[in-house]
């Protein structure tokens, strides 16, 4: 098991990062909250790691958080809830806040993320429940985040970017510009953007 990864960041983009470590370049699945997170290209980065081999695939998670790895490790023992949803689920709610929709049973946010049904909201809810208790003393709650500033026009190649990562996560286009448009601010990054996009579409619980 690889539990930690340690190297140098080659590169990085919505959800994927390559590392290189002991002269080896590590593919490493990553969700959107730990991409926000990640250093400049060519700095050292450290990532927690889950590595999941199947018959006809092997493949390596990596988060910025102890937290965000023990959570997907949890997420992926609920019956129907694959590495690819659960990487999905926590780029769409950082672990604190999932751990709140769990904790005040919200299925309302949960139905709102790509591939989350009403059932499987559901499912989450109950399963879940009974396993955050696990993550007993990891569970920080984050400071809110700096509301970007509005009306001022967006940098057309970092919306457009923005918009094909949230396409990209499982979201209609409609839905992915129409967010951007919100949320647009001169300036602003193609992190910062999906960030403000993702808070947008999924309310605070």
């Amino acid at each position: 098991m690889i539990g930690r990864l340690r190297g140098t960041l080659i590169e990085k983009q919505p959800g994927q990062a390559l590392v290189e470590a002991a002269g080896l370049g590590y593919e490493v699945d990553i969700p959107y909250s730990t991409f926000f997170q990640l250093p400049e290209s060519g700095q050292e980065v450290t990532l927690h790691t889950h590595f999941a081999v199947r018959e006809d695939a092997q493949s390596l998670y990596g988060f910025a958080s102890r937290l965000d790895r023990d959570l997907f490790r949890l997420l992926i023992k609920v019956n129907g809830v694959g590495p690819k949803l659960a990487v999905g689920i926590l780029s769409g709610l950082e672990a604190d806040q999932f751990i709140r929709c769990v904790e005040q049973r919200d299925a309302s946010a949960l139905v709102k993320l790509p591939g989350v049904g009403k059932k499987t909201a559901e499912r989450l809810l109950i399963d879940m429940g009974d396993r955050i208790g696990q993550l007993e003393g990891q569970f920080v709650p984050n400071s809110a985040a700096p509301v970007a500033e509005k009306s001022l026009p967006r940098q057309p190649d970092a919306g457009e970017e923005a918009e094909a990562a949230l396409i990209a996560l499982g979201y209609k286009p409609q839905e992915a510009s129409r967010a951007i448009n919100r949320v647009a601010a001169e300036g602003m990054s193609r992190e910062e953007l999906i960030r403000q996009a993702l808070k947008a579409m999924i309310p605070a619980s």
